[in-house]
């Protein structure tokens, strides 16, 4: 199988392709990197539900019904709130309500789909979600919440927290479940069904009220991790708006993550991207103005940062070209083999 190489020396010197870091650049990262902040997975969706889904989906995040034998495998809390008298024993039963009652072409909930920092705890991770659950959704709406823990590609924990929601208000007023979905009555409310929030937004609102509702996640997230003692951040801002001129990561199919050699290839590049971001190469004014050296110093380190930059493509081109001469013979190899038919 290919495997691509990064590897680090003495002094932590990064290694690209069997090119060391320029030492002087080296070393006046490590001289003047007192504190290193790694960065924790950001991630945070938004998913919208239609009729005829909900009930399934929340049988999916609780682990129930069908998918009852992953239960043990991934579930790492589960939770509800705020529903209707009807439903307080049975959470499902609010979606299946949802779905029988709910007009055709509605919504029957919207879902956040979080990655937990797999720096905290189990508990300090429940913590931190019910915290935003306070924060966002408080006592207005009926919501499920599960959290999966399973292991991500790199062998880790890989926490991540489901929290489904309908968006009709809590208003005290008691429906039965055919009543509960109908249209609102703004003269009596007690007679129509329970009021639908955030509707007839326009998409760049909708934009922005999501791009606001990370930065409050990253907030509280790093304000959970400082609390634990831990020098670990998120950052919810793009790569863009980080100014990291990198293109975020696809997604990879089930298929592709079970294959060994992207599995492999993709790890490699993960760990390379970690190394470069942890001495923080793209930006060196701040430890410049500390250490107070003169206009040649400045000189020395941008030229380094530019070979270091030239390096480290090179060795990802070189990577990506062992990576597709290793396919190649592995399929020749197939080819020639063979058939069981032609053995004795």
């Amino acid at each position: 199988m290919a495997r691509l190489d990064v590897s680090i020396f003495d002094k932590n010197l990064i290694t690209t392709g069997g090119t060391p870091v320029p030492q002087k650049l080296a070393a006046q990262v490590l001289k003047s990197t007192s504190k290193v902040i790694t960065m924790a997975i950001a991630r945070l969706s938004v998913k919208v539900g239609k009729v005829g889904k909900a009930s399934a989906h929340a049988e999916y995040i609780d682990r129930d019904g069908r998918y009852e034998k992953q239960k043990l495998n991934d579930l790492e809390h589960a939770a509800y709130g705020n529903m209707p008298t009807w439903a307080e024993e049975n959470p499902n039963l609010f979606w299946q309500a949802a779905d029988l009652y709910e007009r055709k072409n509605g919504s029957t909930y919207r879902e956040f789909e979080i990655a937990l920092p797999r720096e905290l705890s189990r508990e300090q991770r429940i913590e931190l979600i019910q915290d935003f659950i306070d924060q966002e959704i408080g006592t207005k709406y009926p919501y499920q919440l599960a959290i999966h823990n399973p292991k991500a590609m790199d062998g880790l924990e890989q926490p991540h927290a489901h929290l489904m929601f309908n968006e009709r208000l809590q208003d005290g007023i008691e429906r039965d479940p055919a009543q509960y979905f109908k249209r609102y009555n703004s003269k009596a409310p007690e007679k129509g069904g329970a009021k639908k929030d955030n509707t007839g937004k326009d998409y760049k609102t909708r934009k922005d009220e999501i791009k606001e509702l990370r930065q409050r996640w990253e907030g509280l997230s790093n304000q959970h991790l400082e609390r634990a003692g831990l020098d670990t951040r998120i950052d919810m801002r793009s790569y863009k708006d980080q100014g990291i001129e990198k293109q975020p990561e696809k997604k990879l199919l089930p298929s592709q993550a079970k294959d060994p050699m992207i599995r492999e290839a993709l790890m490699q590049s993960r760990r390379a991207d970690q190394l470069v971001q942890q001495y923080d190469l793209g930006d060196l004014s701040k430890e410049l103005e500390k250490i107070q050296q003169g206009k040649s110093l400045a000189q020395d380190i941008e030229r380094g940062k530019a070979e270091f930059k030239a390096d480290f493509e090179q060795f990802k081109a070189q990577a990506l070209q062992q990576f597709r001469e290793q396919q190649k013979l592995e399929q020749e190899q197939a080819k020639l083999k063979p058939s069981r038919g032609m053995e004795r």
